[in-house]
């Protein structure tokens, strides 16, 4: 019974969520939700982040429209966050871009490449500090910031640079973040995702290039098992940290030679 309470979340606990609009950011929210979190839905698309507050099993939810490559907007949706709920307790950066996925090396314009690291990198980067600073001012101390990472951050698929080059980055994000956060009670993990069953990952169920040149359908699993992850990494107390987690498709072509 002992163990049992400490790892469910307080009844005040607030969460972050960004690229809440859909996918894995949505599965996220709408678990965070169910287990007692209030939550802060944060996307660039209004509609979006209404579709999954009216999802969400709790009313607590606060819908607020944010490009996370702003730094001006970021600043925005703490303020917000912190005058509805006074504190943080849990930002999970998860907004990202596959822009320029398929292309070649060569081919890459420069401009999509900048995009990419704007949204995957800076705008993680920028809620992260964001969320740093509100944690270390606010009383009681701490939160905990859980990055997404993907499987990219271990390996590349082909004709994915900029995305993998970001995943990797947010690998360095990760673990300056645990580092620096120590005095603060601030911890950081990173969780790397796999193959989760979202818009982004369908084509993977029709044939996706695999790095021998063919292409082949791999499989998907469901994006709830994603948020039950992140939702226990995020109800441990701050004393303990995941600081890197894998999860993903049982069989899809990562473990091995394929």
């Amino acid at each position: 019974m002992g163990h049992a309470s400490r790892v469910r979340c307080a009844p005040m606990s607030i969460a972050v969520v960004t690229g809440a609009g859909s996918g894995i950011g949505r599965s996220v929210a709408l678990a965070l939700a169910a287990a007692g979190w209030s939550v802060a839905l944060a996307g660039r698309r209004a509609e979006a982040l209404e579709e999954t507050a009216a999802a969400a099993a709790s009313p607590d939810v606060l819908c607020v429209p944010t490009d996370v490559t702003s730094a001006e907007q970021v600043t925005a949706l703490f303020t917000a966050v912190r005058d509805r709920y006074g504190r943080v307790d849990l930002l999970f950066n998860n907004a990202g871009t596959f822009a320029g996925g398929g292309v070649p090396v060569e081919d890459l314009d420069p401009a999509t490449w900048r995009a990419v690291v704007d949204v995957n990198l800076t705008g993680a980067f920028l809620c992260a500090q964001a969320a740093f600073r509100t944690m270390k001012e606010q009383d009681p101390q701490g939160g905990r910031i859980i990055n997404n990472g993907s499987i990219s951050a271990h390996v590349p698929r082909p004709h994915s640079i900029a995305y993998t080059a970001t995943k990797h980055a947010m690998t360095g994000l990760t673990k300056s973040l645990s580092l620096d956060g120590r005095p603060y009670r601030i911890a950081c993990g990173q969780l790397d995702i796999g193959n989760a069953a979202t818009e982004m990952t369908a084509r993977m169920q029709t044939g996706i290039l695999q790095a021998d040149g063919r292409l082949a359908p791999e499989p998907v699993m469901d994006a709830a098992d994603v948020a039950a992850t992140v939702v226990h990494m995020a109800s441990l107390p701050l004393e303990a940290n995941v600081q890197f987690a894998t999860v993903m498709a049982t069989g899809m072509p990562y473990i091995g030679r394929g």
